[in-house]
């Protein structure tokens, strides 16, 4: 069984890093707390959660395909921290019910670095299945 805690983080595929940085930088007050550069990524801290921005030219936003528009999409994924998380378990859980869970990978999320597991919905969508930070 999967338990839901809280929404860890969002990603949105942007079109003008500048203003899209600054709309949550300055206007919803969510500083910039980690960037990646080399993968173009670019991660707000907002409260417990973060808000990442990924441009679409950069490494990350072109495997999203199009851009923010008709035919394109502006939300990546959504990452869900699962409290507890036995990630061979929630693998396992997935596959009884005929859901294809990606490998336990560590990936950087609001508490730190975890383990997670990337699934899609039955439209299509991207859902991360977060664990919780490795200790330091």
């Amino acid at each position: 069984m999967i338990q839901v805690r809280n929404i860890d983080h969002i990603v949105l595929r942007v079109k003008d890093r500048q203003a899209m940085q600054h709309f949550y930088e300055r206007v919803l007050n969510c500083p910039v707390e980690k960037t990646n550069e080399e993968i173009g990524l670019i991660q707000h801290r907002a409260g417990t959660s973060l808000i990442d921005l990924v441009p679409v030219e950069g490494e990350l936003g072109r495997m999203g395909g199009a851009a923010p528009g008709e035919e394109g999409h502006n939300v990546d994924h959504v990452c869900l921290r699962l409290d507890p998380f036995d990630g061979e378990a929630i693998q396992q859980y997935l596959r009884e019910l005929g859901v294809d869970p990606g490998e336990i990978v560590q990936r950087y999320g609001a508490e730190g670095t975890g383990p997670s597991i990337y699934i899609n919905d039955p439209e299509g969508n991207t859902v991360e299945l977060k664990g919780p930070p490795e200790a330091p």
